[in-house]
């Protein structure tokens, strides 16, 4: 049975493994806080600049560096149909008159 010579071995990794790919990045943890009360830890590079927000990886809340005052996740409103986006424009009266004119026209009447 003839074997691989890549079964076992991952995708960038040589003969001497990982010390081909050099030094990583020097990086920095910065903490932040949500309004549930965890602190994460994520690192960034320390040539970039650390985001103000985050997202909380255990809850999904947005979460900042200030754990006595983190950021309120923003009110999101609920999914709207078409119709309920019509019947915000229009009344009973405005969808009376214009099934009317539909109707009139479909039946080839003049209005």
């Amino acid at each position: 049975m003839a074997g691989s010579a890549i079964r076992g071995s991952r995708v960038g990794a040589g003969p001497m493994g990982e010390a081909e790919r050099g030094e990583p990045a020097p990086r920095v943890r910065v903490a932040y806080y949500c309004a549930k009360g965890h602190e994460s830890r994520p690192s960034f590079s320390t040539e970039s600049e650390a985001p103000a927000e985050w997202d909380c990886p255990k809850c999904g809340l947005p979460s900042g560096r200030d754990p006595e005052n983190p950021p309120v996740q923003a009110k999101s409103e609920p999914y709207k149909t078409h119709l309920a986006y019509v019947k915000e424009r229009r009344n009973d009266t405005d969808g009376e008159s214009i099934l009317a004119e539909a109707l009139a026209a479909l039946r080839g009447e003049d209005i």
